[in-house]
């Protein structure tokens, strides 16, 4: 399990930094064409957005593998041992719920009514349901990290090692 999740880490990575770099790239050229050449180009203006969305979203589901989202953890930092470890399993357990039904479920659901409606982008003429797909792609990630996470919380449960989570917080 350790090796794909480190795959699908270096992959999310990969990826992402490429997103990015191509991101870093269209807002340069928008920048120069508008200000230099007098003439902006509309398609790296909208490719600029829609690679944001993926960045945004890929990237998020990457911070969540690598255990840096965003997180309140007032009440975690204070319990100790299984009552640490638990918290962290409903933690887990709740990521997986709301990434299912806000990003798989509601992603998916205007992915492809957004096909069906056959709507195209302005500039690109990409189809705009694909490119909704970035949501559904990154619930089904952040489900795979929470599952994952969740399995290494129940074995510190079954195993009696709640000091293993007292010692990564430190």
């Amino acid at each position: 399990m350790k090796k794909l999740v480190e795959y699908i880490n270096k992959g999310l990575a990969t990826f992402t930094v490429s997103l990015s770099t191509f991101l870093v790239l269209c807002v340069v050229w928008q920048v120069l064409s508008r200000y230099i050449i007098g003439r902006p180009s509309t398609v790296t203006d909208e490719l600029a957005r829609y690679l944001f969305m993926w960045v945004a979203l890929i990237g998020a589901a990457y911070t969540t593998g690598q255990k840096r989202h965003l997180a309140i953890d007032l009440l975690t930092m204070k319990l100790k041992g299984k009552r640490k470890v638990i918290n962290e399993l409903i933690i887990q357990i709740a990521i997986a719920v709301f990434a299912f039904v806000v990003l798989v479920y509601g992603g998916s659901n205007l992915a492809i009514k957004t096909l069906a409606t056959g709507q195209l982008t302005p500039a690109l003429g990409f189809e705009m349901g694909y490119i909704y797909f970035c949501l559904p792609i990154s619930g089904a990630l952040m489900i795979f990290y929470s599952v994952v996470f969740g399995i290494e919380k129940i074995q510190q449960l079954i195993s009696g090692d709640v000091a293993v989570s007292d010692a990564q917080q430190n």
